[in-house]
């Protein structure tokens, strides 16, 4: 991986992670988090669509990375929030 795609990888977590917290109960929970939750997302969400089979190429690369991150990072979430009850 080259540095510029590392850079838009972790952008790309950054902006899922945001969108998630917004969609969520709580706002943001700052940058790094939100990289964080955001990369985690993708890789949960990746590996759920594709079970399901759903394939976002028509929404665009960025867009569909985005959209799978934010489905992923809005699991987490939840997830988290059940054990934080």
């Amino acid at each position: 991986m080259t540095l510029q795609g590392f850079i838009i990888f972790l952008l790309i977590g950054a902006i899922a992670g945001w969108l998630a917290g917004k969609c969520m109960r709580g706002g943001g929970f700052g940058l790094l988090i939100n990289i964080i939750l955001g990369i985690l997302g993708g890789i949960l969400g990746g590996w759920l669509l594709g079970l399901l089979g759903a394939n976002w190429a028509w929404l665009g690369k960025w867009y569909g990375q985005i959209f799978t991150s934010c489905i992923g990072a809005i699991i987490i979430l939840w997830v988290a929030s059940l054990f934080k009850k």
